[in-house]
C-alpha cells in the first residue's frame, strides 16, 4: 500500500515552529516509504482565511524543501462535504441542536459543580418535530452535531501512544456544522481523509480525543479509518511554548539567517530518542526516521540550540549552495578560508570586507610598528605566505606564540581573530598585505 499523508494548515496566519514541525514528519514519512505527502488547505473559514497566507504556506514548505505531490483546498470541495452530510442525515448520525455558546457554558459549569464531566447532555435529541418547528418559526436555524455511538468503546493503536481507549459516552457529540451552514474541522478532515486517500495521519496529541470522536465518522461513513499518530507538543525551555516561540515562522527564522537545513534537523529529531545532530543531508534523516522513537514527555524547542546548530550547518554548505547569497567577487576558495567562522551565512559579508578593505587597525606602539616594517622587508610571497612570513619573523625577532600572531593577524585584518591566517592571507593578496604592513608600521 502507497503511504500517502497530509499537511492541512487553516490559511488564518503563517505557519508557526509547530506548524512546521508536523509538516516535516509528514513529508519524511511519505519520504521513507516512497509514498506522497499532500498538502490540503483548510479554508472553509472565508471570514478568516486570506489568500496572501495560501501563498506564504506554499513558498514557506518551498523553502524548507517540503513540496507537496498535490494539493487540495477545502472551500473547492464543498459539494463533497454536503452529500456526505445527506448520508449522516439519512442514517440518523447527525442532529439538530440550538443551545447558544452562553447556554453550553453554563451547562459545563453545572456538570462541573455536580462532579460530572463537562459534556453535551444530548438534550437535544428529546426535541419533537413540533420543538423544531417552533424554533424554525421563530427565525432559529440549528446547528448540528455528529450522535457518537455510546454501544462500543472507542479503540486504536497510536503510532506514538500504544493502546488507546475511549468510552464514547465521556465525550461530547461534536458539533460539525454551524447554523449558518459552515463547517468545522471534524467532519470534513474526514471526508477529505477518504476522498485523498490519506494511510496516514500524523498530528499533535491535542487531537487525540478528535481522533476518538472521528474513527466514528470514518465508520459511519463506510470507510477505513488512517493509521494515526498523536506526537507530543512543543515546549519552550522553561515550560510552555512562549508566545515569542509559539508565533516562530520561516519569515522570522529566515529574518534571523537560520538555514532550511539547520531547521529541518532540529525538528526532526526533537521529541524523539535520537540525537538532534548537525545533519544536513535530507536522505540522511529520513532514511533514520522513527516513530517508535518518539516519547511521550513535552519536546522542548530551544532557539539557542538552534543558533548552534544552524552555525555547525552553515561550516557544511558547500560553495555551490550559498553562491547567490554572497558577495560579488567572493569565490569557492573564499568561502572555504571564511565558512567556518560563520554563524549565519549572511555574516560572509562581514569577512569579505576585512579581505577587500579598508580596515581599521589599533593603536600600536613604537616596538610593535618596528615589528610591523620587519614584517614587510620579510615578507616572501609563496604558496604559503602566512607560514613563511611567521617563520622569518620567528627567527628575526624571537617573538613567538600570541606575541607573534596576534600584532601580525591585526595589522593585516583590523581583527582578535578570525579564519586562519594561512587561508586568508592569500585572498588578501601580496599587494594589499604590504600596504597594510607598511601603514601599520607608519601608525
Amino acid at each position: 500500500m502507497t503511504i500517502i499523508t497530509r499537511f492541512a494548515p487553516s490559511p488564518t496566519g503563517t505557519l508557526h515552529v509547530g506548524n512546521i514541525r508536523t509538516a516535516l514528519h509528514n513529508w519524511m514519512l511519505a519520504q521513507q516509504a516512497g509514498g506522497q505527502f499532500l498538502l490540503r488547505i483548510d479554508d472553509t473559514d472565508a471570514a478568516r482565511s486570506e489568500e496572501r497566507f495560501v501563498d506564504g504556506i506554499r513558498a514557506d514548505l518551498a523553502w524548507l524543501g517540503l513540496e507537496p505531490m498535490g494539493e487540495e483546498r477545502q472551500s473547492a470541495r464543498l459539494a463533497l462535504y454536503e452529500a456526505a452530510f445527506e448520508r449522516l442525515q439519512a442514517s440518523g448520525r447527525v442532529y439538530r441542536a440550538y443551545e447558544t455558546a452562553q447556554e453550553l457554558d453554563l451547562k459545563r459549569k453545572i456538570a462541573l459543580g455536580r462532579g460530572l464531566p463537562p459534556i453535551y447532555d444530548r438534550a437535544a435529541l428529546a426535541l419533537t418535530d413540533a420543538d423544531h418547528a417552533a424554533q424554525r418559526a421563530s427565525g432559529v436555524a440549528p446547528h448540528w452535531r455528529f450522535k457518537l455511538d455510546h454501544a462500543e468503546p472507542i479503540r486504536w493503536d497510536d503510532s506514538v501512544r500504544g493502546a488507546q481507549l475511549f468510552d464514547a459516552a465521556q465525550l461530547s457529540d461534536p458539533v460539525v456544522r454551524r447554523a449558518d451552514g459552515s463547517w468545522l474541522y471534524m467532519l470534513p478532515s474526514v471526508i477529505d481523509d477518504i476522498d485523498m486517500g490519506i494511510t496516514d495521519v500524523l498530528r499533535g496529541e491535542d487531537h487525540v480525543s478528535n481522533t476518538a470522536a472521528q474513527l466514528q465518522m470514518f465508520t459511519a461513513l463506510g470507510a477505513t479509518p488512517p493509521r494515526f499518530a498523536h506526537e507530543a507538543l512543543l515546549v519552550g525551555r522553561e515550560g510552555k511554548l512562549s508566545k515569542r516561540l509559539g508565533s516562530l515562522g520561516v519569515e522570522s527564522f529566515r529574518e534571523q539567517g537560520i538555514e532550511p537545513e539547520a531547521l529541518v534537523a532540529l525538528l526532526a529529531r526533537l521529541g524523539t530518542s535520537q540525537p538532534v545532530e548537525p545533519i544536513a543531508d535530507r536522505a540522511a534523516l529520513v532514511s533514520g526516521f522513527d516513530l517508535g522513537t518518539f516519547g511521550r514527555a513535552p519536546a522542548k524547542f530551544d532557539d539557542a540550540e538552534l543558533l548552534r546548530l544552524n552555525s555547525a550547518i552553515v561550516h557544511q554548505l558547500p560553495f555551490d549552495h550559498v553562491a547567490g547569497r554572497l558577495p560579488a567577487g567572493m569565490d569557492a576558495a573564499a568561502w572555504d578560508a571564511i565558512c567556518p567562522n560563520l554563524d549565519r551565512v549572511d555574516d560572509a559579508a562581514d569577512w569579505w570586507s576585512v579581505v577587500t578593505g579598508p580596515i581599521t587597525t589599533p593603536d600600536f606602539d613604537d616596538e610593535t610598528r618596528q615589528f610591523f616594517a620587519e614584517a614587510g622587508r620579510l615578507l616572501n610571497w609563496s604558496s604559503d605566505p602566512w607560514g613563511g612570513l611567521t617563520s622569518a619573523l620567528k627567527e628575526a625577532t624571537g617573538r613567538k606564540g600570541k606575541t607573534l600572531f596576534l600584532p601580525l593577524r591585526q595589522a593585516l585584518t583590523g581583527r582578535d581573530s578570525g579564519p586562519d591566517m594561512h587561508a586568508l592571507l592569500p585572498l588578501i593578496g601580496e599587494i594589499q598585505a604590504r600596504a597594510r604592513l607598511v601603514a601599520a608600521a607608519a601608525d
